[in-house]
């Protein structure tokens, strides 16, 4: 058990630091782009090692360390919602619609298109 908190730190630990840096490089321009990038790569790739961890192609280890680690660390459900009542009460009513419309279609989206891809190049042919 204590190994898996581990594996779990150091991967949150790199998604954490990712996120930051995603930050600092991508401009917001009034639009948090960052966020939006951050979860839209992140659904992507859990899609892809949810099929990887049920294929058996990857261990339980990687997937605590990529998915519930990094991938955690990475995306965040809670800077989008900060984000989105920012723009609220910064009177920006159709950029939080936008945001949030963006969010909550792409990201499952993209979860679904990674999951395909995966299976798709993991599958025996």
């Amino acid at each position: 058990m204590f190994q898996q908190v581990l594996i779990v730190a150091l991967g949150g630990g790199i998604g954490a630091a990712l996120r930051y840096l995603t930050s600092e490089w991508v401009s917001s321009d009034g639009f948090p782009w960052a966020t939006l990038s951050v979860n839209l790569v992140g659904s992507f790739l859990m899609g892809a090692l949810a099929v990887g961890l049920a294929e058996q192609m990857i261990s339980k280890d990687l997937a605590l360390l990529l998915g519930t680690g990094l991938l955690g660390g990475l995306t965040t459900m809670s800077a989008f919602s900060v984000e989105t009542i920012r723009l609220l009460e910064g009177q920006q009513t159709s950029l939080a619609a936008g945001y949030v419309t963006l969010t909550m279609v792409l990201c499952p989206l993209l979860a679904l298109l990674g999951w395909k891809l995966s299976e798709t190049i993991l599958s025996p042919t």
